[in-house]
Formats: structure tokens, C-alpha cells, sequence
């Protein structure tokens, strides 16, 4: 098949010597390949083949200990050496053919040689080390976080090598996480080689010494692993002869639980018959869900709330205008009543025309009594005076005496009118107040106010409670009509809150006879098929002969053995992983020898990372808008087809974190929050993107599928499947599988290679 588009990069061949594959080879043409294989068989084994192929197995020492799972478990089960070839075509269209071998055991498939296929010229400038990167042009963790599509590493992960290619695509974001990230790492690793008194340099020789006694503990631990599976078999033989002579009770159960079958299968279609019954008449009389009936019932249960907060509320208006006739009652009593408390203050403060208080005043007498000395002081002054009779002065005197007694006539007079002005004034206050005296009058007027004051507010309460009674009446009306409008939609003679209610028990108790027939159905139907398990698919016999010891003594010895093996597995399975999780023997051998050179080597490794740390926080003050929109929208689109339009939006943080737009919703839904299938098509979507956008587009990268689609169903499957091939118009594609839909899914398309893996 010829991909349009001009040269790409793609696989032809696969030769490996590489775990269970024994040299064994692998066959791939253009476009879209399908490789159909069981599990077990071997098909994350060619992907990881590939994956060594193209960049080895690394010995950095951030990465010895993946090193080390990668010789351990793709070690070739025959014991021999670890080595493949990979023949390929490079995006230039040179025909290349790859080789590795492995030449000492510390370093598998470390012997690396690419030649032009079909001659021995080797290709320059292409070494073991930088295979990968050069063909497909992306590192080796951009390729595992891309093209490299497994089932159980499906989720996008952030890796700094993969920043860097999507910081090419940056037209907008946030800034810093990723820096964040990669100093909080470099503070880390400082810290594990050197933090006050701790750290790695301090404790190496106390390491050697740890590495030396695991080993002797590991040795004792491997015999007694194999003592623990010595009698683990001999347990399980036990356990299957007790397991078979339970068959046979079963067998027998059986045959009793097939006469019972019949029985069940009767009463099944009675209960059926009967809840069809009901199922139909409650259609025909247009019976209400129990939902609406539930809540139409409420709502009258809630009318008799209202109607008692109606009653309440008039009771309390019924009491207001009680108060507020008393109040006004109390005001009408008064004298200053149909005036303002203002008026009957102004009214209360105003005063007589002459002195308030009646009598004549001790100022007043004092003046008179002054007028008379006066008089008299000047009459003997001028007798005294006086030589004769005919003294000038003594001719004055009685003019000097009448002047002083008209003057004291004159005063008195005017006192007598005041006094008779203020009786008369004095008079009228009595008539009208009950009292003369203007504090009592003051008084009154500050009574008068309060009473005014609180008729008023008397007033108010009462127009308050009015209105609540008012509003709490036509709530009521209101609730009940309602309810009477909807009742009368399947009851038209509900004319009555308490007809409506009688309707609604009817319905309630019909749906819960239907509800009661239904339950008979489902109960009926799961006895049927509880006793239909009973009953092996595989003829009975006619007679089955029971054995020896009774079903309950052979149940409680399986119980016993079960127990038994599950202790011994239990131990074994810790001894195991105790022995697993201590590592090699070898590995730990060769460990303690590298301890020595770790020690030289750890202090050049903090001056780096010191060194890489300042780098860092330098270019992170330089990085800007993490993420692109670009590879959101391109998620988003793959994302909408694998599910059939069911989701049209992605988003994804600065830490990879993803959430989902579901078609005609505005809110965001965490990708934690769907199920295992849309997640892994989420997850799927955004791998996708990543290729489309970041990878080197003169590249054209393969991608290798393993199992990827495992937990898609079938629509979207099959829409997977679909991309999938339009896709291979661009690219390669190698798809692993254990299932057969896909072979099926282009069984009618020549374009598509299907090859069945033994």
C-alpha cells in the first residue's frame, strides 16, 4: 500500500530474541495494521521489543532500576542472549536495518549497528544511544507519552522533555508549574545527597554493609519459600479430591433443583399475568406516577400548615384590633382628645392673663408696704424740717401724703384685677382639665402623648396583621386551586380538596398493588434462576451415587483446607514478595561494588544539580503559557468523534489534569468523575492530540497501540477504529489486540493488514 503524502517513517520488519519470543518475526506493511493475539501471547512483549530497538535499554542511573525490570523480565526464557533487528524506512526514504545483541550482561542489547538494508555500509552517525530520538526525532519519554499507547498507560503524564516540544505551541496559558515541579525534583535529589547530617554520602558505607546481609537473608528466605510450596501442593491435592466428591452432592442437588425449575416457572407467568393486569388498567384509567401522586399529596398535607397559619393569623388580627380599640378607647377619654400631642402640649404649657398662682404674691405686699414707708419717712423727714407752719416744707406735706397714699391706692387697685383675672382663669382650667394646677395639666398632655402613641401604633400592628391575614388566605386559595387544576387533569370530578385527596389515596393504593405484583414478578424470576444455577448445563444422569461422607462433613473439610492453602499461599506469596521486592542477587552484588565509585560520584552530582538548580529558577522567570489552546480544541475534536458527540470540549491544566464539556452542558466534568471506557477514550483523545500537534510533523511518527481499546464498546470502538484509518493516510499504525471486532471491523477493507499472532 502506498501512503499519499510522499515518504514517511515506518516499520517493515521485527526480528526478536526478546522475552517469550523466540526468534520469532513480525511482518507490518503500510497504513493501518491490525495484530490479533490471546493474551499472553506476547503482544506488550513486541511493543516493548520496539521500544528497545529504537532507544535501548537505558543505564543512566536515574533510570538503572526500570534498566534492571526491563533485563529481568524480557530476559529470553531459553537463557540465551537478548537481541532483535528492526528493518525500517526513515523519513528521508532510506531503507535502514537495525541491530542490537547483547555482549555482557551488565549492558543487554548494548551492541548497537544500523546499516543501509541489503549492503554492510553502516549508516553514519547513528549510535545506540541516539537511535530513537534521531529517526522519530523525540526522546524517548516524549515517545512513551505520545505515540506509545498502552492500556495501562493511557493517562498523559508530564515529563520535561514533553514540555519542551509542547512549549512550541504556545500561544497562551499559565506559567510555572512545570519549573515548579522540576525544582521541587532538583531540591529533592539535593536533598537526598546532602541535608544537614543526612543524605546519601553519609550512609553509603552503612549500605555495603546492609547489601551484604540482605543477601545471607535472602538465601534463607529461597529455602524456605520452597519448603511453603512443597506443601502447598500436596494441600491442593487434597482439596481437588474433597472438591470432586462435592460434585457429586451437587449433581444430585441438581436434579432436584430441575423439578423445582418447573414449579417456578408457573408461578412466574401467574405473577406476570397478574402485574400485566394492573400495568394495563392503570393505563386505561390514566393513573398518575407515584412521583406526582406523592407530591400532589404533600402539597394538600402542606394546606392544612397554611390553613393553620391563616387561623393563627386572624386570631392575631382578631387581637390587634382588640388593642387597637382599647387604645383608642383611652384616647377618647381625654381631654386633649382630636388634638396632636404637639397641640395638647402647646394647650397645657400656655398661661393665665395676669399671675399663674391665685393670691397676691410676697413681692407684691413687699412693694405696697415699700410705698407706705416711703410716705411716711418723707412726712416726718419734713416735720422735722419744718421751723413753723409757715415752713415751705410744711406747705408740702399734704401734697406729698396724697401722692403717696394715690400711688398705694393705684397699686392696690391693679393687684385686686389680677386677682380677679387669675380666679376667673383658674375657673375655666378646672371645668376642663378637673384641676387647676398647670403641672398636673402637663401631666395630663404627657399621658395624653403616650396613649396617642400607642393608638397609633395599635393602629399599625393591627393594619400589619390584616395584610398577613390577607396574604396567608390567598396563598391558600391559590395552593388549592392549583391542586384542584392538576388533580382534574386525570380526575375531571375533583371539584373538592378533600375529593382530590380520596382520588390520590385511590391511585397511591392502586400503583402500590402494582408495585407489589411487580415485586412478585422480580422475586419469582430471581428463584427461577437461583435454582436454574443449580443446574449444570451438561446432561444429568439418571442416578447419581452419592459418596460415602456426608455433604456437610466434605464442605467443612474443603473449609478446612481452603483455609489451610490459603494461609500457605498467603506466607508464600509475602516470602515471595519480600524475595522480589529485595531484588537480584546479582544485581545486588554488582550494587555493592558500585557503591565505592557512588560515594566519588555523588559529590560532582550536587555541584550539578546545584548548578542545574540556578539554571532553572533562571529560565523559569523566561517560560510563559504553559500549554496551547491548540492542543485542547484538537482533543476536543478526536475526543467528540470516539464518542459519537457525546462530549465537545476538553480541558487540560498545567499538570496534564484533565476534565471533559458534555454536549449541551457549560460545566466542565473531571475526568475522574467518568466511567473506566470514556475516561480511557478521554485519555485516548488526548494522546492522539499530543501526536498531531507536538510530534515532528516531517517525521510522521508510527503509533503502537497495545490494547488501548480494551475497555471501549463497540460504537466507540468502532469510531476509534474509524480514526484510526483515517489517520493511517498520514502515519503507520501498529494496533495490538486481544479482541476480534477490530479483525472483523475490516474484514471487507484490503487497505487494512490483519495478522493473527500465534
Amino acid at each position: 500500500m502506498s501512503i499519499p503524502g510522499g515518504i514517511i517513517l515506518k516499520f517493515h520488519r521485527l526480528a526478536a530474541n526478546f522475552g517469550r519470543l523466540k526468534q520469532q518475526t513480525l511482518e507490518l506493511q503500510d497504513g493501518l495494521n491490525i495484530l490479533q493475539a490471546p493474551n499472553e501471547s506476547g503482544k506488550s512483549t513486541w511493543c516493548a521489543f520496539l521500544t528497545a530497538m529504537l532507544y535501548g535499554i537505558s543505564s543512566r542511573e536515574r533510570d538503572r532500576a526500570a534498566a534492571i525490570a526491563e533485563k529481568n523480565r524480557y530476559a529470553p526464557w531459553d537463557g540465551s542472549p537478548m537481541q532483535g533487528r528492526l528493518d525500517c524506512t526513515d523519513s528521508g526514504g532510506r531503507e535502514l536495518t537495525l541491530m542490537r545483541a547483547t555482549v555482557r550482561d551488565g549492558a543487554p542489547m548494548g551492541a548497537f549497528r544500523a546499516l543501509y538494508t541489503g549492503t554492510g555500509e553502516p549508516v553514519p552517525a547513528l549510535t545506540g544511544a541516539n537511535c530513537g530520538e534521531t529517526l522519530l526525532g523525540v526522546p524517548r519519554e516524549v515517545f512513551e507519552r505520545s505515540a506509545f499507547i498502552r492500556q495501562a498507560g493511557l493517562p498523559v503524564t508530564a515529563d520535561p522533555e514533553l514540555e519542551r516540544r509542547i512549549a512550541a505551541l504556545i500561544t497562551s496559558g499559565e506559567e510555572g508549574v512545570s519549573c515548579s515541579e522540576a525544582s521541587a525534583a532538583l531540591k529533592l535529589q539535593l536533598h537526598r545527597r546532602r541535608f544537614n547530617q543526612r543524605g546519601e554520602l553519609p550512609g553509603a558505607e552503612a549500605d555495603l554493609a546492609a547489601l551484604r546481609e540482605k543477601l545471607d537473608i535472602m538465601a534463607r528466605q529461597r529455602q524456605t519459600l520452597l519448603e511453603l510450596r512443597q506443601q502447598t501442593e500436596a494441600l491442593s491435592a487434597r482439596l481437588a479430591e474433597t472438591e470432586e466428591q462435592l460434585t457429586r452432592w451437587q449433581r444430585r442437588h441438581a436434579a432436584e433443583a430441575l423439578r423445582q425449575q418447573e414449579e417456578l416457572t408457573r408461578q412466574l407467568q401467574q405473577a406476570q399475568a397478574a402485574a400485566d393486569a394492573l400495568r394495563s388498567r392503570l393505563e386505561t384509567e390514566h393513573v398518575p406516577e407515584n412521583e406526582a401522586i406523592s407530591r400532589l399529596r404533600g402539597a394538600i398535607v402542606n394546606l392544612e400548615t397554611v390553613r393553620k397559619s391563616v387561623e393563627k393569623a386572624r386570631e392575631d388580627r382578631d387581637e390587634a384590633l382588640k388593642a387597637l380599640l382599647q387604645a383608642e378607647a383611652a384616647v377618647s377619654e381625654s381631654p386633649f382628645t382630636g388634638q396632636t400631642p404637639e397641640q395638647a402640649c402647646r394647650e397645657a404649657q400656655s398661661s393665665a392673663p395676669g399671675r399663674v398662682s391665685g393670691g397676691v404674691s410676697l413681692r407684691e405686699l413687699s412693694i405696697f408696704f415699700l410705698f407706705l414707708a416711703l410716705g411716711a419717712a418723707g412726712t416726718f423727714w419734713a416735720m422735722s424740717r419744718c421751723s413753723g407752719l409757715d415752713s415751705p416744707l410744711f406747705r408740702l406735706l399734704p401734697w406729698t401724703v396724697l401722692a403717696v397714699m394715690t400711688a398705694a391706692g393705684w397699686y392696690v387697685s391693679r393687684l385686686y384685677r389680677r386677682h380677679t383675672a387669675q380666679v376667673q382663669w383658674d375657673a375655666a382650667r378646672r371645668k376642663r382639665f378637673g384641676a387647676a394646677d398647670p403641672a398636673a395639666i402637663a401631666a395630663m398632655a404627657e399621658t395624653y402623648a403616650r396613649l396617642y402613641q400607642a393608638r397609633e401604633e395599635a393602629r399599625a400592628e393591627a393594619d400589619r396583621r390584616s395584610a398577613a391575614a390577607d396574604s396567608l388566605y390567598a396563598t391558600l386559595s391559590a395552593n388549592e386551586q392549583a391542586i384542584l387544576l392538576e388533580v382534574r387533569r386525570f380526575a375531571p370530578t375533583a371539584f373538592t380538596i378533600p375529593a382530590a385527596d380520596q382520588l390520590l389515596r385511590n391511585a397511591a393504593r392502586q400503583r402500590r398493588e402494582l408495585t407489589e405484583a411487580e415485586t412478585a414478578v422480580r422475586e419469582a424470576r430471581l428463584r427461577l434462576e437461583l435454582t436454574g444455577r443449580r443446574i449444570p448445563a451438561a446432561p444429568l444422569p439418571s442416578s447419581v451415587q452419592p459418596p460415602r461422607e456426608s455433604e456437610e462433613t466434605l464442605t467443612a473439610r474443603r473449609e478446612e483446607l481452603q483455609r489451610q492453602l490459603t494461609d500457605l499461599r498467603r506466607q508464600t506469596d509475602h516470602l515471595s514478595g519480600q524475595i522480589a521486592a529485595a531484588g537480584d542477587p546479582d544485581v545486588l552484588a554488582a550494587r555493592a561494588e558500585q557503591l565505592e565509585c557512588r560515594i566519588r560520584q555523588l559529590s560532582g552530582e550536587y555541584d550539578a544539580l546545584a548548578l542545574a538548580l540556578e539554571v532553572l529558577t533562571a529560565a523559569n522567570a523566561d517560560l510563559q503559557n504553559r500549554f496551547s489552546p491548540a492542543l485542547g480544541r484538537r482533543a476536543a475534536e478526536i475526543f467528540r468523534q470516539l464518542t459519537g458527540g457525546r462530549y465537545t470540549g476538553v480541558a487540560l491544566d498545567r499538570a496534564f489534569r484533565l476534565s471533559a464539556e458534555p454536549a449541551g452542558d457549560t460545566l466542565y466534568r473531571d475526568a475522574r468523575l467518568l466511567s473506566a471506557g470514556a475516561l480511557d477514550q478521554l485519555y485516548l483523545a488526548v494522546r492522539l492530540a499530543v501526536c498531531q500537534l507536538v510530534l515532528p510533523e516531517e517525521k510522521n511518527i508510527p503509533l503502537v497501540l497495545d490494547d488501548a481499546l480494551a475497555n471501549f464498546d463497540d460504537a466507540r470502538c468502532a469510531a476509534a477504529l474509524d480514526w484510526l484509518r483515517r489517520e493511517a493516510e498520514h502515519r503507520q499504525i501498529l494496533l495490538f489486540t486481544c479482541h476480534s471486532r477490530e479483525a472483523a471491523h475490516f474484514r471487507d477493507d484490503p487497505a487494512v493488514r490483519i495478522a493473527r499472532l500465534e
